[in-house]
């Protein structure tokens, strides 16, 4: 779907200059004079901006500038491109659709530019909310938390495996013919930060067959509070390995903090880890990235209260 923007003569877009550039030395129109809007006509009073959904332009370079300035990524003003297209079309009952959809675009593009690009999010749909409430929903039964868990894990493993590297190859159809795709490359592994995320082996399983699967189990000091780790196992050779690090939620992200200091230990660098996660507080993502820079952390929402009683209502001991 695409919007188009409209900017007025009062208050002129940068992106005037795209019409000015094609039409070589244009007249100033007067108040009165007519505008051609028809295909294949210029108009200097109206400068148009087609966005599709869910892109953001580039700015159009200011006159006397000699190249085209690009927003960096994460910066806010990338993303509020996207979200003046959202807010403006019109939707037949009052725009409200496209409200929520824009408010939803602010609020991701804020947490890219203060957490960080590390920081990725599901692309949000009704299907995904929904299976996010279910899980949130202290009505819900175990059988249903269940299900709509393992649908929610199964997205986050389907676009974790898709951050992972991948290299081209050919092989032959049944009817003869050659045809060029794409296979994972070898040296992956999964780790689960035990209890809940084991809850996420079975996804990344269904997923990839033959993966490998290492387990670190961690729990906070009674007397300081801290995060503990009791019990690591690893295959030998992970420190050749990218790392699919499975916790479905973070909260103050310490958990997350020593596991990753464990597989440091172990020879695995940040920036070969990806944490696969359901949902996650601000400050739980914040501290992670702020530790390990490097690190790259998959989600489907980032929100101030944590459904923490997953890995309890998950295996039945709620």
């Amino acid at each position: 779907m695409a919007t188009e923007l409209q900017c007025p003569d009062p208050l002129p877009c940068q992106n005037q200059q795209v019409t000015a550039a094609s039409t070589p030395n244009p007249e100033p129109l007067r108040p009165d004079d007519p505008t051609s809007d028809h295909a294949g006509g210029n108009s200097a009073s109206v400068a148009k901006l087609t966005l599709l959904k869910g892109d953001a332009q580039p700015s159009v370079p200011a006159e006397g500038d000699t190249q085209p300035s690009m927003p960096a990524e994460g910066d806010p003003q990338a993303c509020g491109a996207t979200l003046n297209s959202e807010s403006s079309s019109g939707t037949g009952d009052g725009g409200n659709s496209d409200a929520v959809v824009g408010d939803s675009l602010l609020g991701d593009c804020e947490l890219s530019w203060q957490i960080g690009p590390q920081l990725k999010l599901l692309p949000m749909n009704d299907q995904i909310r929904e299976l996010q409430t279910i899980i949130r929903d202290k009505t819900a039964s175990r059988g249903d938390f269940m299900f709509s868990a393992d649908r929610l894990i199964r997205l986050v493993v389907e676009e974790g495996l898709n951050q992972l590297p991948y290299k081209e190859c050919t092989v032959t159809t049944p009817t003869g013919y050659k045809y060029e795709g794409v296979k994972f490359e070898k040296g992956n592994c999964g780790v689960s930060i035990m209890r809940s995320g084991e809850a996420m082996e079975q996804g990344l399983r269904d997923c990839c067959r033959s993966i490998r699967i290492g387990k670190i189990l961690i729990q906070s000091d009674e007397e300081t509070q801290r995060a503990k780790v009791y019990y690591a196992k690893f295959p030998p050779d992970i420190y050749r390995r990218k790392v699919l690090l499975m916790y479905p939620i973070l909260s103050t992200g310490n958990t997350v903090i020593e596991a990753v200091k464990v597989l440091i230990e172990h020879g695995v660098q940040p920036n070969v880890i990806i944490l696969l996660s359901l949902f996650s507080t601000p400050h739980g993502a914040k501290s992670i990235i702020q530790e390990f820079p490097e690190i790259t952390i998959l989600t489907t929402e980032v929100h101030p209260v944590a459904p923490t009683h997953f890995g309890q209502k998950y295996f039945g001991t709620d």
